[in-house]
């Protein structure tokens, strides 16, 4: 072989083999690459204190006052933390949510302490990923600014964080996601919502309007057909611990269990079975065995209600009271997404809501509105 031919086959040889060298992952160049590494009960129990850390954060940055120079989540580091992009991503939402705090406060609301606890609920490992399954717990106690606000708000989310493990096998955080209908007031990510479900041969209840203070419009709680304090107590006991006489549908699609809390409100409170086909929407009921699809659809409920001339609509959603009913449409596509019902309203005028997905005790509308400027909303008096 030509010497000049065996030097051609060389030199491209050895740019073949620098080429591969560039499409190996960097760690490969000068590091040692662990074995896929283990998460034993000390790695969980760090997941578990990083992930209190991180929604603690963000609750805090909605207290008056609350937010401190440095996150609790800055003091990880070594074999768990934040991956950079994760640490950015944050510091980018705590500067969304003071900003809500900010809107909540023009809107006469603040919160001047918080408690957030979060539960390892389950860890799967997979190779060099980690997926913690987590459950925050979070109580803000209201500041009295009009001096008629309960005494505290609360919810339950659930989420699932992503850890990945780099060359030298410690953990990053490298994901957050909420795995509930994402309505808690430290929620940033857009609700997932069902493909729309619209049928014009139904009434089309009217949007109300959502402006402070609203013509009054005042409700008969005592001396009617209806228990609406029944309503709200019922609400208020099941929100974070369900009744078994029901089944739960979260986790079965977008939408959740809030039709479904909201409608189980309304029987405590004096609403009827009208028995049926399931499909038909002009009949509700519902028991651990069979409910029919208003009991527990969002739209459905809806056109339920309107046609059983069972609910009114309301010009505004501020002159709602106990046992009224709000929905919500987040994107505006023409097909409700979300059920909630009043359970307390205050002296002052403010509806204070409890729901399901995410499980939520007495938050006021004004967070709500705060928190979903761009949705519509529908409010029924009941």
């Amino acid at each position: 072989m030509p010497a000049r031919r065996r030097a051609t086959i060389v030199a491209a040889a050895v740019a073949s083999i620098a080429a591969s060298a560039a499409l190996l992952p960097t760690w490969t160049a000068g590091a040692t690459v662990v074995d896929d590494p283990t998460v034993d009960a000390g790695t969980r129990a760090t997941f578990q204190r990083l992930a209190d850390a991180v929604f603690t954060d963000r609750t805090q940055a909605l207290v008056d006052g609350g937010r401190s120079a440095k996150p609790l989540t800055d003091g990880f580091s070594g074999d768990v933390r934040l991956s950079s992009r994760t640490a950015r991503g944050e510091d980018a939402a705590l500067t969304t949510l003071e900003g809500r705090k900010d809107l909540l406060a023009r809107l006469g609301e603040k919160y001047r302490k918080a408690d957030t606890a979060v539960t390892l609920d389950a860890t799967r490992v997979t190779g060099r990923t980690a997926e913690a399954a987590v459950t925050e717990t979070t109580t803000l106690t209201y500041a009295k600014v009009r001096g008629d606000e309960p005494r505290t708000t609360g919810f339950q989310a659930h989420h699932e964080l992503t850890f990945t493990a780099d060359r030298h096998g410690d953990w990053q955080l490298t994901g957050i996601r909420d795995t509930d209908q994402g309505m808690a007031v430290n929620t940033l990510a857009k609700p997932s919502v069902k493909a729309p479900t619209v049928d014009d041969t139904m009434p089309s209840a009217p949007r109300a309007a959502t402006t402070y203070p609203a013509p009054a419009k005042p409700k008969t709680l005592t001396g009617t057909a209806l228990d609406y304090k029944a309503m709200a107590a019922y609400a208020e006991k099941y929100w974070s611990n369900y009744n078994k006489d029901y089944p739960d549908f979260n986790g079965q699609g977008a939408g959740g269990d809030c039709t479904n809390f909201v409608s189980q409100s309304l029987k405590a409170g004096g609403w009827k079975h009208v028995p049926g086909y399931v499909y038909d929407y002009t009949k509700w009921f519902g028991n651990a065995d069979i409910q029919s699809h208003s009991f527990i659809g969002v739209n459905e409920w809806s056109w339920f209600a309107q046609n059983s001339k069972r609910t009114t609509p309301l010009a505004n959603v501020y002159q709602m009271d106990v046992g009224d009913v709000l929905q919500m449409d987040f994107d505006k596509d023409g097909s409700k997404d979300h059920t909630m019902v009043v359970s307390y309203r205050s002296p002052q005028g403010v509806p204070y809501l409890t729901y399901h997905s995410t499980n939520t005790y007495r938050r006021s509308v004004a967070s709500i509105i705060a928190s979903y400027s761009n949705a519509a909303f529908y409010a029924y008096r009941t």
